[in-house]
């Protein structure tokens, strides 16, 4: 079964830039569309941005866009969320997931997230 993990996660100041990487378990990873979400203390999760298996991007969240970017290294079975001019409001846990798709209603694996705080 496909495993994800997430790190980089730490404390930035308002401005900053983090990259977080999400580490895939199987060399089958290229086959998934994986994407990065996020949940704020008090709030639902929302979406950020998505991945296919052949590298098109997915803007979930208007918020992000030009501030952050996805990106994947399937020969490391890995995929980044670059994170710049972060916000106090970026502070959340940011999980990757993982599913054929990312226009599915739903993703079938997750990783147990990673903390970013935007604080000063």
């Amino acid at each position: 079964q496909l495993q994800l993990v997430e790190s980089g996660g730490g404390l930035v100041q308002p401005g900053g830039s983090l990259r977080l990487s999400c580490a895939a378990s199987e060399i089958t990873f290229d086959y998934y569309a994986i994407g990065w979400f996020r949940q704020a203390p008090g709030k639902e999760r929302e979406g950020v941005l998505c991945i296919s298996s052949s590298g098109g991007t997915t803007d979930y969240a208007d918020s992000v866009k030009d501030r952050f970017t996805i990106s994947r290294d399937n020969a490391k079975n890995t995929v980044y969320l670059q994170m710049n001019s972060l916000k106090p409001e970026d502070t959340a846990i940011y999980y990757c997931a993982a599913d054929l798709l990312c226009s599915g209603d739903g993703m079938n694996f997750w990783g147990k997230g990673t903390l970013v705080t935007v604080s000063s």
